[in-house]
């Protein structure tokens, strides 16, 4: 009334949304049923590609408009690749015909140059031959406006969702299809996505797909990993985008850490300024754990933990479990004799601890060794009952230079300051027992695992993880001190109040284990 927009009610915007509801279902289950009706039929045309564009562009999450899609521009690129080959082939043939039209035959004049009547002088054939250009030129485009299609309609929808799994592997698709893909625009069409949500996960994956495929230089992507950075410290994905990056740039030779000591150091200052930006963010800090870990322990295909060896059989343990241990080659060496150890069966689920029954020759006096997969370890004797054994503690920590040394204990100290300000700091509280523990692992053992206990009170959610990482690390300090104990190898006394035994395939040299 005047004029003026009504206003309206609750109940009458309900039943306007219900209205409009019902309206789209009836839209959508007509489409559906349509589309179904034409594949059945084998029906790949444009009106099929057009049903599904009307869905996907409100919905891009149905994961079978899209294998129609995918269905139909498969056949129309068929259909001109055909044509262009059959277009090709024509060409040559008339290229040949020319050629052997123009020879003359044997005892006759060559009249080439005489013009014939009926016969196409050099214009027309020029003409002939630009028109069959021309052709060509315009399936290729044909094929390519296919293509074209398709990353158009993507984008739109990645508008509409763009963490819509199905439009990222979409569009990843017709590129691949592609063999004239542009990979610089879709770099920028990273960048411009990222503009948006420099946080979403999907378009940092498709990015590490398109700069592979770009070759862009990875030094110019970790320069863009740190802009966005500077820009959000919370972003959690371009810290891990750089964690992939660094140790290619920087590798470690000793592989002990993620990468070279000079610029681990830089990567710890850094991380600690943005930790310390907002404590209770926990990208910055699961970015500088990753710092402080083993970098990728690439060990060899199996390394040995522990050993035992009997008259009637022998027991090996790995660090890491190994289901193909029975393609291994595992063999007991002594002077010129050389004992190959087979079959071999798992004794448990994890597949980290095995059995063989095998008559085995023992003499005390002799000099042993085990082989497995060229990895060569010297034996000792158990004084109990003369069998053989072989036994190396859980590494609990990485060695590390001076320098990186004195910036773990610098980052320490800023931790342990903040707490003071901060107790109930989940994230400080966590980073200072790691870095305890990068720094000196029997010094700092008891703080460490005061930590982890406030962490448990602090963290509930999260009290069976504080519980586990404790036994751990309380069963790495064990494990560490059994070979100087008087008790070594015969007994190992188990450290108290532990929710759960790790490490247990370490303990198969001990008679016994005692609580």
């Amino acid at each position: 009334m005047h004029g003026r927009v009504k206003v309206r009610t609750t109940e009458e915007e309900r039943e306007r949304k219900k209205k409009e509801q019902v309206l789209k279902m009836r839209a959508y289950r007509a489409a559906m049923t349509r589309i179904q009706k034409k594949r059945s039929l084998g029906e790949l045309d444009d009106e099929m590609l057009g049903l599904t564009v009307q869905i996907l562009l409100r919905n891009p999450d149905i994961t079978t408009l899209w294998n129609i899609r995918r269905e139909c521009v498969l056949r129309k690129t068929a259909e001109l690749e055909k044509a262009m080959e059959e277009h090709e082939a024509r060409a040559k043939q008339q290229v040949e015909a020319d050629d052997e039209s123009g020879k003359p035959k044997v005892g006759e004049e060559d009249e080439s140059d005489k013009p014939k009547v009926g016969e196409q002088g050099d214009g027309d054939k020029k003409a002939d031959e630009e028109k069959e250009d021309d052709k060509k030129e315009i399936l290729a485009q044909q094929l390519q406006s296919i293509y074209k299609t398709e990353l158009d309609l993507t984008e739109q929808c990645l508008m509409v969702n763009p963490k819509s799994y199905n439009g990222w592997h979409h569009r990843c698709w017709t590129l691949e299809q592609n063999p004239q893909a542009d990979w610089q625009r879709e770099l920028q069409l990273c960048n411009k996505y990222l503009k948006y949500d420099e946080r979403n996960f999907h378009t940092w994956d498709y990015r590490r797909y398109v700069s592979d495929k770009a070759s862009v230089p990875a030094e110019q992507e970790l320069d863009f990993c740190t802009e966005k950075i500077k820009v959000n410290f919370s972003n959690y994905s371009s810290w891990h985008h750089r964690s992939l990056l660094l140790p290619k740039l920087y590798p470690n030779e000793q592989q002990d850490r993620p990468m070279s000591e000079h610029k681990l150091k830089e990567e710890l200052e850094m991380v600690l300024t943005a930790a310390f930006t907002d404590p209770n963010d926990s990208s910055a800090w699961f970015y500088q754990r990753w710092l402080l870990g083993s970098g990728s322990q690439s060990e060899q295909t199996a390394t040995l933990a522990a050993f035992r060896c009997w008259p009637h059989k022998a027991q090996l343990s790995l660090k890491k479990s190994h289901p193909e241990l029975a393609e291994l080659t595992v063999q007991l060496i002594s002077g010129q004799q050389t004992l190959q150890l087979q079959p071999w069966t798992a004794v448990n689920s994890e597949k980290n601890q095995w059995q063989c029954e095998q008559a085995i020759e023992i003499d005390p006096s002799q000099d042993y060794f085990l082989d497995v997969a060229g990895q060569r370890m010297q034996l000792a004797v158990q004084p109990s009952d003369q069998s053989l054994y072989y036994f190396v503690p859980p590494h609990a920590t990485s060695s590390c230079s001076k320098e990186l040394l004195a910036e773990l204990q610098t980052q320490l100290q800023s931790c342990l300051d903040l707490l003071e300000y901060e107790p109930d700091s989940k994230w400080t509280l966590l980073t200072s027992a790691l870095l305890m523990r990068a720094i000196d692992v029997s010094s700092y053992h008891e703080q460490s695992l005061t930590h982890l206990t406030k962490l448990e009170q602090v963290d509930a959610l999260r009290q069976g993880y504080y519980k586990d990482l404790s036994a751990r690390w309380t069963m790495e300090m064990a494990l560490a001190k059994w070979p100087a104990s008087s008790s070594y190898p015969q007994r190992f006394e188990m450290p108290t109040k532990m929710s759960r035994m790790p490490y247990a395939q370490y303990l198969i040299v001990a008679d016994e284990i005692s609580s």
